[in-house]
């Protein structure tokens, strides 16, 4: 009798969904026309996480992301911010951005890759609900500041 492998192979160092085809059509196509340039006049560029810094881009983050209403939260419109907590793992050439929100019922996951200069080209999938996938740019502006975005909106990172 023949055994098939049935081994699951997950790329993210975080042990969940991975997030599909990170790096299709469609990413590249947004991350084409989509810029970031880390200046102090981003509007992720003051202070706002409640994490204390620590050394090195791994570790506990504190998330922020706009441009969607989430349905399940009562009252929540496309420009208000939803905040929560983060987790980063640098895997090789990849970034692993882990998050939550909605006081931790709600979690996401971007798989990205690190090119030249701290640019991330990746794309984002709602872990809570997986048909929802949109593509993500952001830029390492220092360790203590990652700032994101995707076609609707904001998906930025503090610590």
């Amino acid at each position: 009798m023949d055994h098939q492998d049935t081994r699951i192979i997950i790329r993210n160092p975080f042990g969940t969904m991975d997030v599909p085809s990170p790096d299709d059509g469609e990413v590249m196509a947004y991350a084409a026309a989509a810029a970031l340039d880390g200046g102090a006049g981003d509007v992720n560029a003051a202070a706002w996480a409640a994490e204390p810094h620590r050394d090195p881009l791994d570790g506990v983050w504190s998330s922020r992301w706009n441009g969607g209403a989430d349905p399940t939260i009562p009252g929540d419109a496309p420009d208000r911010w939803k905040q929560g907590r983060a987790e980063v793992r640098v895997a090789g050439d990849r970034l692993y951005l882990r998050f939550d929100w909605d006081n931790g019922r709600r979690h996401g996951l971007i798989e990205a890759v690190c090119e030249e200069g701290g640019r991330l080209v990746g794309k984002y999938i709602n872990l809570t609900h997986p048909a929802i996938q949109r593509p993500w740019v952001g830029r390492i502006v220092d360790l203590a500041r990652i700032d994101g975005r995707f076609p609707n909106g904001r998906l930025d990172f503090r610590r």
